[in-house]
């Protein structure tokens, strides 16, 4: 009866391989959190943007370019898409953010 020998090269390769599949598992899970916390981050500073317009001009922004000129929003345009409706410049704007490389 023979044995099968594994060489070097084929459990180096092997050991490679199942270390790389770990990394895959393990990191996965990490990276979409961190997508999620920025989308988070977009959409929290373009409300707060909103709110300080409002608190300091008395009416919400018309659109999210008011903010980017008025307030300083800067966010990964190729990335990120900003839903900003009004309603009227006194009711707060419907906020929402989608990222792109999640979609």
């Amino acid at each position: 009866m023979s044995r099968f020998r594994f060489s070097p090269a084929l459990l180096s390769l092997l050991a490679g391989a199942a270390l790389l599949l770990f990394c895959l598992l393990v990191f996965q899970p990490v990276s979409s959190r961190n997508a999620e916390e920025q989308r988070l981050r977009v959409e929290q500073a373009v409300r707060r943007a909103a709110v300080q317009c409002y608190a300091l001009e008395g009416a919400y922004p018309p659109d999210v370019e008011y903010l980017r000129e008025h307030y300083g929003i800067r966010y990964d345009e190729s990335r990120f898409f900003v839903h900003y409706r009004t309603e009227g410049s006194n009711l707060p704007p419907d906020i929402a953010v989608i990222d792109s490389m999640t979609e």
